[in-house]
């Protein structure tokens, strides 16, 4: 009998009562009202010469009709859309930079290392100093064709 009481100790005491939570005190937390409660990251708006780029690519894709007004409007709004739409990409975030590259308005990469050499990619190039015999067997060891 003393066993068992002592087994049972235990368990018994494990259970701690725990008051309701609703008799707990409130905490008013304060709001600054001169600053905003979180920093907005990323481009918040979207400039005037760049929205006129993006409607005339749109007016030249036939989306968008009239001249270019420089402002982000509910028209060009809704031409991203319905261009993001019928390419099969989402609409919600606009304009999508797949969207912009494919408008022909995507990154510039004159200035990339390889850009004026993009033609001679991908060309297998004989090493001078090698005997013709040699370089033509290293030629039809990889696969490629001169």
């Amino acid at each position: 009998m003393l066993a068992a009481g002592i087994a049972a100790t235990p368990v018994l005491a494990s259970r701690v009562h725990r008051a309701p939570t609703s008799g707990h005190a409130h905490v008013k937390h304060h709001t600054p009202t001169t600053a905003p409660s979180h920093k907005l990251h990323g481009q918040q708006a979207i400039a005037p010469e760049r929205v006129t780029a993006i409607q005339q690519a749109l007016i030249k894709a036939h989306y968008l009709n009239g001249a270019p007004s420089a402002k982000w409007d509910t028209d060009t709004q809704s031409a991203m859309v319905k261009f993001q739409a019928d390419q099969g990409w989402q609409t919600k975030l606009t304009p999508d930079s797949r969207a912009l590259i494919k408008l022909g308005l995507g990154p510039d990469h004159s200035e990339a290392i390889n850009a004026s050499d993009s033609a001679k990619f991908n060309v297998l190039n004989t090493p001078v100093n090698l005997p013709p015999t040699q370089a033509q067997g290293f030629l039809a060891g990889s696969g490629a064709s001169h």
